[in-house]
């Protein structure tokens, strides 16, 4: 399996991401690339204890520690 085949089968599920900075983001994945950018609907985060909710986020490739 390859890492793209891997992000394939998690399209349209609940997905985490943690970012180098060590922000967190859950939401469900709706499209990625071969940088590994994603696009996040229903995101939620926590930032200083609040937390935001995004209906749609764009995340860059380069900024993404895993997904789950």
């Amino acid at each position: 399996m390859k890492p793209l085949d891997a992000l394939g089968e998690l399209m349209d599920q609940q997905v985490l991401v943690r970012l180098k900075n060590g922000m967190e983001i859950r939401g469900t994945l709706k499209a990625f690339d071969i940088h590994i950018n994603l696009v996040l609907d229903n995101a939620e985060f926590k930032d200083n204890e609040v937390e935001k909710k995004l209906k749609k986020i764009f995340l860059r490739g380069d900024m993404i520690l895993f997904v789950c």
